[in-house]
């Protein structure tokens, strides 16, 4: 059975049990502090579990991309090495909220695994919790006495608290659950060790296939449990491992989910899946890399250099290493494996197939731009391996290599065994926990249990697209401390306040009772809570508050978000369809508009866009606002929807002009395009591989951007006395000063020539070796290194320092011949380092060259003494 055909027996299945289906949310997560990446198929519908939002379905079932690489589900390092884990992975599950429970989650998962899969009964196993004394927790007997009912009682196996007991988090929902493992070992094996033996003991071919979840407790922040209003049911098996068991194979990559990938990459190495166990691994986690890499960029997330952004790039690097490594992939290869992946998806997650062509160049950039740094880090390595001692590698400076140079320890580690070294592994994690731990002191977060002021069905009721104030109760509450502050997140049954969302900053404002008032510092979203942060709480949170937003700052953020709207339709218009959002930022002081395209905009592009985006704020384009629009009909409409956001049945679509700009949003806008007054694009960049960044203002914003720059050409007209052409004149000063700079350079060349001889003159022989110990003047720095250069060139066994004098401002240089940096194990760097704190200054380079500034030219005497002195020691001539 195919795994196309296991995925559409799942859902059908349970659209026959009355089960809504509904489609994947996005990898990446959105307004979800505790998350950066869908991790179960539960957390799109944590609002339900935590009361916050009521489920408009009772029962719904999909299949959900996941991805679990950070916090307590990290499987990232056992990729590859084993058959069954995962980065990036489908989550099948059925949900009741409020609906049913147990009995009808039991006997509905067996039918499906024996009935329409063909799994043989008698290989699997049923765990069911135990019960847990320290928390006074009782066994799941109910569970157990449906499974009774069902399979043999020594199929039925109890299991621990952390195996059979599912919580969301430190606190919140949580409950037992029962699995469903099956053992799929050879008949042979079954009979040497019985099957009960082995499950949840880590064996490749006794897995668990599906967890059915019972949610019926809610942890409070004092560890203590409290019961749900409602049980509810959220079940996860992991298509993979599903899809291995119904196919009769002994790993997930022999399954048709990954073949077509091992194939190609085997077919590109030129090498035989399964004759070696090193390649074998190797095309492991990049057919498995390959999978997370495109859908989270599909979905949105660029490879950066911080917190999603971040992981994305590690697994990317993680995957490139592997083959750089075993497959002897020298070259880009990653990006060739998309349109496979994005044709064997197609039909489930159609969002890849739309985008191949984007996430290709997007991972094509990456692999180019590592495999440069992992030529830079084999040259480091050498001198690592050159200041190596016994036969080790210091572990802080392998963190180095690690944290500023993107170097993977894991390669540091095998280069150094292939050359007969070892990595001081203890050091390296001392220092990885050093930061670590200041990662986790700067983000340190302690939040109180949510406190219920007013029961109520409403929870943040959204009224501000047409109010600025309202009437509001507080619905409930909660203390947090951050580092030195305190503040409280609140939450009301109604509010004006806008959450930050779709780029949109939140609202700022007040809340109001009688004559005293608490500041509103800003309000974001937490799933579908709009939550408004406050120093203080009101006097008495039971008592209705008047809510009142900053009404002058809303209306600058509107003007800015609308501006983004006519700024992406202008892109399009210019730069063509392929351009597409990639993220944005909307304030009350200017905007920033990510998008895609593979080259620099040029001047008449910015002002093509300029142009058109200025025509449409004069005509005065009225704002076109349809709310509950079914979303089939909006993206009829030619509504422009954002890769990676999750749209419900029904959307809000904002139109300016519905031949011109239609968008699926749920911001603040302007209600007619001539509120917006002017439109001025100030910055065009680079963020990242085929993903350029626009900086705008608008209104009075660029009235005062405008008059600066023109007071700043009055007052150069003014120092040029007016000239009639004052580009040409501007030209020909320019042209002038270049003239004057080539005959200054070619003076001080000269003047150079006769430095140069002086400082060959004040050479000393050491045996061999010719050392140099030089104090003067000069007149640039650039001079002393091309001296230096020249010399290196020309000087055999040379050992050069110069003290420089450069107009007032001291300069170190220290330049060796090549030879005697092996041969007398000498290290300019490490030298000049020592000299410099003579001049209160620092520096580094390379083992051959290195310089030093600092801010007191009257070391420079004490700075030559002491590299004298360390030379002649290390050359063992006594001082």
């Amino acid at each position: 059975m195919e795994s196309k055909v296991i995925r559409e027996k799942f859902l059908r299945f349970f659209e026959d049990k009355k089960h809504k289906i509904v489609s994947s949310a996005p990898i990446v997560v959105q307004n979800d502090p505790t998350l950066m990446f869908t991790n179960a198929g539960m957390n799109q519908f944590k609002d339900f579990f935590l009361g916050n939002k009521s489920a408009e379905f009772k029962r719904i079932a999909d299949t959900q991309k996941c991805l679990r690489v950070s916090g307590k589900h990290n499987d990232l390092e056992e990729v590859g090495f084993d058959t069954y884990h995962h980065t990036m992975f489908e989550m099948l599950g059925n949900w009741s909220f409020g609906n049913y429970f147990k009995k009808e989650a039991i006997s509905w998962a067996w039918e499906l695994l024996t009935k329409e899969f063909g799994l043989p009964e008698n290989r699997m196993y049923a765990t069911v919790f135990e019960g847990d004394k320290a928390e006074n927790l009782a066994a799941d007997d109910e569970s157990k006495t449906y499974w009774a009912e069902i399979i043999p009682k020594d199929r039925i196996l109890n299991g621990s608290k952390s195996d059979n007991f599912w919580e969301m988090g430190d606190t919140g929902p949580c409950g037992p659950c029962s699995e469903i493992h099956i053992d799929l070992r050879p008949q042979n094996k079954v009979e040497e060790v019985p099957g009960h033996e082995l499950v949840n003991k880590d064996h490749p071919q006794v897995v668990e296939i599906w967890n059915l979840v019972f949610i019926e407790f809610n942890r409070l922040s004092d560890n203590s449990l409290e019961n749900l209003p409602e049980k509810h049911v959220d079940t996860g098996m992991g298509l993979e491992r599903l899809v291995m068991a119904i196919q009769g194979e002994q790993s997930n990559y022999d399954t048709d989910l990954f073949q077509p990938l091992i194939k190609e990459i085997a077919k590109k190495a030129n090498v035989r899946y399964g004759e070696n166990e090193k390649t074998d691994i190797a095309i492991r986690v990049i057919s498995d890399h390959i999978r997370a890499i495109s859908f989270t960029i599909a979905d949105g997330q660029i490879p950066g250099n911080a917190k999603a952004g971040y992981v994305v790039r590690r697994i990317l690097r993680r995957a490139v290493r592997y083959g750089y490594t075993f497959l002897s992939f020298n070259e880009p290869f990653l990006f060739e494996l998309v349109p496979i992946l994005a044709d064997q998806f197609v039909d489930v997650f159609p969002e890849l197939a739309s985008q191949k062509e984007f996430v290709s160049k997007v991972i094509h950039e990456e692999e180019v731009s590592f495999l440069r740094t992992l030529e830079n880090g084999l040259k480091r390595f050498d001198l690592l391996k050159r200041q190596s001692k016994n036969g080790v590698i210091n572990g802080k400076s392998v963190f180095e290599l690690f944290d500023t140079y993107g170097f993977p320890v894991d390669l540091t580690t095998l280069i150094a065994k292939e050359n007969n070294l070892r990595v001081d592994i203890k050091e390296f994690e001392a220092e990885m926990s050093k930061q670590k731990e200041r990662s986790k002191s700067a983000a340190s977060q302690d939040k109180g249990d949510w406190a219920d002021v007013v029961a109520t069905d409403d929870h943040s009721q959204f009224i501000g697209y047409g109010h600025l104030s309202s009437e509001s109760s507080i619905v409930n509450y909660r203390e947090v401390r951050e580092k030195n502050k305190t503040y409280f997140q609140i939450v009301l049954d109604r509010t004006p306040f806008y959450a930050e969302s779709g780029g949109q900053v939140g609202d700022t404002g007040y809340f109001k009772q009688g004559e005293k008032s608490v500041r509103i510092f800003d309000t974001k979203k937490e799933n579908e809570l709009i939550v408004h942060y406050a120093d203080k709480l009101p006097d008495n949170a039971a008592d209705p508050v008047s809510t009142l937003v900053d009404g002058e700052r809303r209306k600058l953020i509107m003007n800015n978000h609308s501006a983004t709207h006519l700024a992406h339709a202008a892109l399009k218009s210019v730069l063509g369809d392929h351009v597409q959002q990639r993220g944005s930022l909307v304030n009350e002081h200017h905007f920033r508009f990510d998008f895609s395209h593979f080259s620099k905009m040029t001047d008449e592009e910015i002002e093509k866009v300029e142009k058109i985006v200025n025509t449409k704020i004069r005509e005065n384009i009225p704002l076109e606002e349809q709310r509950n629009v079914p979303i089939d009909e909006a993206k009829a409409m030619g509504a422009t929807a954002l890769f990676g956001e999750k749209y419900g049945d029904f959307v809000r679509v904002i139109s300016f002009d519905k031949n011109y700009s239609v968008e699926l949003c749920g911001g603040t806008h302007v209600q007619a395009t001539g509120q917006i007054g002017q439109f001025k694009i100030i910055s065009e960049s680079s963020i990242a591989a085929g993903v350029r960044r626009i900086e705008a203002i608008t209104a009075e914003k660029t009235e005062d951007y405008i008059n600066k720059r023109l007071v700043l050409l009055d007052q150069v007209n003014t120092l040029l006395k007016h000239p009639k052409d004052l580009l040409k004149t501007l030209d020909d000063l320019i042209r002038e000063k270049q003239k004057l700079s080539k005959e200054l350079e070619e003076i001080n060349k000269e003047r150079s020539k006769g430095i140069k001889q002086d400082i060959v003159d004040s050479k000393e022989m050491i045996g061999e070796i010719t050392t140099i110990f030089f104090s003067g003047k000069f007149t640039s720095n650039d001079v002393i290194k091309q001296i230096a250069f020249d010399l290196k060139n020309e000087v055999k066994n040379l050992l050069l320092v110069i003290g420089g004098d450069v107009q007032g401002k001291p300069n170190l240089t220290v330049m060796i011949s090549e030879n005697l940096v092996k041969e007398k194990d000498l290290n300019a760097s490490n030298l000049v380092r020592e000299m410099a704190r003579s001049i209160k200054g620092g520096g580094g380079g390379q083992p051959f060259f290195a310089t030093a500034g600092g801010k007191d030219v009257n070391g420079l005497k004490d700075a030559l003494q002491t590299g004298r002195a360390l030379i002649l020691e290390s050359l063992g001539v006594s001082v």
